[in-house]
């Protein structure tokens, strides 16, 4: 705290608190007279900018007398544009017309949360993603959402990145780009080092935590993230940004778009290339994407088409580094060693490295992956009440990590002994590749019917389907035995079909008072290949039927202040190793999620500073998640020999989220969130592997906290402009104490930690020809903590109880330094 405060000071002192005049005003729906929250308002010509927060207001401080275009955009509206003069007597009231401009906005809309449906939400805006933008992967640019924790195998951001929210993985957090799933069908995790610098494409994000509302794909079981990629722009334009920095990092990328052409056409593209060494040893990154669209825009038609696709080659950190490394000193690592039996090269390694090691050092130890996405979106209005939009969608994903073994059984891999002037070998050193080749494509779909303003109605849904071809090769071996090169050891198919339909409705009863209803029927058919006692394959399939019910209220006592409460029922069926590493009789249930949300979202008049009028956007919400039938890691060994997940009956997480911003005049802003949980399992057992007697020994729990759910996370932002076209922002974060397990057991922990980042962000208009000329830098963790953000414990019986933790450290001071053209 003592450093947030020092650095809050520092902030402030270069700030000119001289009023001169105060801009205020509401961005409404033209149609419905509704405010709208989280519409984008800027001062041309400047680098000023704001979010209209609860009720649609807005209110820019300190602007001096004079003229001013200022312009509103907002999702699946068209934008406007208003000239006015200060001094203003009264507040300036923009109307923003619904508009079909860009299919996909309409499909985004049927599965976002609005004012009306009684859930948690945040949005984040295109500006804010554009000043946290500086190439690393898309969690680092969410981390300002209340209750986000991210992490980075690699450390400094690139690369394998994960997000958590609430606790909640990137497997129970259901992912869309524009409406469209992009949770892995089988693992439901999402890999955004498949997408690299998708962001800057992203027109903004919506962030809805808990159960959310109906949505398409599988995870929505915690969390939910509707990504919008760019919406048209008007007027032609060429853009590039570069950025450099430690570790070296390198992001390029190059975005160019035609404008409409003859009000009807337009066509947006993007190339980029992100490249980095990683801060742990050896975790390097090459990175390449690109976007494009071309779509045609009708009065009431409008067809776009959208592709994006990425190409990843990533050194492996998935191993994580021994705590002796990360929080211990010399004799812990010295311990670790003897206690491993580890010799040779691993403990020349384990010496050498420091927080930085890498398990990994054969040279080629890499993920290797593409994944290819098409979009077509159609949208159609029939009346003004009535519209339709709809999408197809392909996937192609293919790509294989590459791993060396050394002295791997030969039977693993179904090749007979080898027979060497009468010697046995049943072992070899092998290099092998495991595969995934997949396909997912299918169709989403809306009708939309909004007669009036109090009643808004959609049905929805989709249907998709996965085919995926796992398979492994061996590529090499000391002794071959056998085997031909990429000789398959493993293979085996998966085939899943999903289908949901969801209809929702809210209807404002009074001027104040509206409800919310949503009910989605989802089902789920899945065909997969699984093992049994003796390692045969066996064919298994299961199917599921879930009803997840949703209803909300809302009551809005003024235009700038609104309570909300809602409840939500989510089902979610298991992942792929839960098949497949189990039989029918062992194969676990499918989880549900009880979750009830209650909150409340205001703007106030705070006062005045130094003659400066101030402003403040509040919410709070309290929230409780009651688990049936979690699936958890307990140690068991199930009837196949192997680890899997097992259903825990009852579990719950609680707990209170605090947001607020202060706007301090144009040339200041602070902004802060804190969460406050509890999460907790009635009832667990552990259990440990006794190598001494060649069984396992059990360990019961009556009531222990979730693995990685911190009890408090805080996040901070103070922006300055210390000089015209200069602004500064300090971004403080702190995480608790995270358990490893689910045994509460103070041994295996993330301890707490608190990062600081400075951002300067100078932006200067050039010319006609440049318009902008943005210069950046960016300095993560400035005041040099040695922290990890993740990592995996075991333990084991073998006279003692021995526990061993590995971390992912997160890098130490470093910076990114950008420049961003504007033509």
């Amino acid at each position: 705290m003592s450093k947030l405060l020092m650095a809050v000071v520092a902030f402030m002192l270069p700030l000119q608190l001289l009023a001169q005049h105060t801009l205020n005003g509401r961005v409404i729906n033209a149609a419905t007279g509704e405010g709208l929250a989280g519409a984008t308002v800027v001062l041309e010509g400047s680098s000023v900018g704001t979010a209209t927060g609860n009720g649609g207001s807005f209110s820019f401080q300190d602007l001096p007398a004079g003229s001013y275009n200022l312009k509103v955009t907002y999702l699946g509206f068209a934008q406007q544009q208003v000239n006015l003069s200060l001094p203003q007597n009264a507040p300036v009231q923009v109307a923003l017309r619904p508009q079909a401009l860009q299919a996909n906005e309409v499909i985004v809309q049927a599965t976002r949360a609005d004012e009306r449906t009684g859930t948690t939400f945040t949005n984040v805006t295109r500006q804010e993603i554009e000043e946290r933008n500086f190439g690393q992967d898309l969690p680092y640019l969410l981390e300002q959402v209340p209750s986000v924790v991210v992490n980075s195998d690699a450390g400094a951001g690139v690369g394998y990145t994960g997000i958590r929210i609430r606790g909640s993985d990137i497997t129970r957090i259901n992912v869309t780009v524009n409406g469209i799933p992009v949770n892995d069908s089988e693992s439901h995790g999402t890999f955004f080092v498949n997408m690299p610098d998708l962001a800057s494409s992203v027109e903004d994000i919506q962030v809805q935590r808990g159960v959310g509302t109906s949505t398409n794909g599988a995870g929505a079981f915690g969390a939910s993230i509707n990504i919008q990629t760019q919406q048209v722009r008007r007027e032609a334009y060429a853009e590039t940004d570069n950025s450099y920095g430690s570790f070296d990092t390198w992001k390029n990328n190059v975005r160019f778009g035609t404008g409409l052409i003859n009000g009807k056409f337009a066509f947006d593209g993007r190339l980029s290339r992100i490249k980095s060494d990683g801060y742990i040893d050896r975790a390097s990154s090459d990175l390449r994407s690109f976007y494009f669209s071309g779509g045609y825009y009708g009065d009431q038609t409008s067809l776009k088409f959208i592709t994006f696709s990425g190409q990843e080659k990533t050194y492996q950190a998935w191993y994580g580094t021994p705590e002796a490394l990360v929080y211990g000193n010399r004799q812990d690592l010295q311990d670790y060693i003897d206690r491993n039996g580890i010799e040779g090269s691993d403990r020349e390694n384990l010496l050498s490295s420091g927080r930085t090691y890498n398990y990994y050092t054969y040279d080629n130890e890499t993920d290797n992956y593409q994944q290819d996405h098409y979009q077509l979106h159609l949208s159609h209005d029939f009346m003004p009440a009535l519209s339709f939009s709809g999408a197809l969608h392909y996937t192609y994903g293919r790509g294989y990590y590459e791993q060396f073994r050394a002295e791997d059984d030969l039977a693993d891999y179904g090749l007979p002994n080898v027979e060497i002037g009468g010697e046995t070998i049943e072992t070899s050193d092998i290099i092998r590749r495991r595969w995934l080749d997949n396909d997912f494509y299918g169709v989403t779909y809306a009708l939309q019917y909004n007669p009036n303003q109090r009643l808004n109605a959609t049905l929805g849904g989709a249907w998709n389907r996965y085919t995926g071809a796992h398979f492994g090769e061996v590529i090499w071996a000391r002794y071959a035995s056998t085997s031909n090169i990429r000789d398959r050891y493993y293979e085996n198919d998966a085939d899943k079909t999903d289908f949901n339909i969801f209809a929702k409705a809210s209807y404002s009863l009074t001027d104040k008072l509206s409800v919310f209803g949503d009910l989605q029927l989802r089902t789920i058919q899945y065909e997969f290949l699984g093992f049994d006692n003796d390692g045969k394959n066996i064919t298994q399939d299961a199917s599921y039927t879930f009803w997840n019910p949703k209803a909300g209220i809302t009551y809005a006592p003024a235009p700038e202040h609104q309570l909300y409460a809602s409840f939500a029922v989510g089902n979610r069926e298991p992942v792929r190793d839960d098949f497949t590493e189990s039989t029918p009789t062992s194969r676990p249930k499918h989880e549900t999620l009880r979750n009830v949300e209650a909150g409340y979202r205001g703007l106030f008049g705070v006062g005045e500073l130094f003659g400066q009028t101030l402003a403040a956007d509040v919410e709070a919400n309290l929230y409780y998640m009651n688990y049936k039938n979690q699936l958890v890691l307990t140690g068991q060994i199930n009837d196949v020999g192997a680890y899997t997940r097992t259903n825990i009956d009852k579990s719950y997480r609680q707990g209170i989220e605090l947001a607020g911003a202060l706007r301090l005049g144009t040339r200041a802003s602070l902004r802060s969130n804190i969460a406050y949980s509890q999460n907790r399992i009635k009832g667990f057992s552990e259990f440990l592997d006794d190598y001494a007697n060649g069984d396992q020994v059990r360990y019961d729990y009556n009531e222990t906290a979730i693995a990685f759910s911190p009890d408090f996370i805080t996040s901070s932002q103070l922006e300055v402009e210390v000089l015209k076209g200069l602004r500064a922002a300090f971004i403080y974060k702190t995480v608790g104490k995270q358990y490893l397990d689910n045994t509460e057991n103070e041994d295996r922990i993330i301890p707490a930690y608190e990062v600081g980042d400075v951002r300067l962000r100078y932006t200067v208009n050039i010319s006609n020809v440049l318009k902008e000329l943005e210069l950046g830098l960016l300095v993560n963790n400035v005041f040099n903590e040695r922290y990890a953000a993740n990592g995996y414990t075991y333990s084991y019986l073998y006279g003692d109880q021995y526990t061993e933790n590995f971390y992912y450290p997160q890098a130490t001071r470093n910076f990114l330094l950008s420049v961003g053209l504007k033509f």
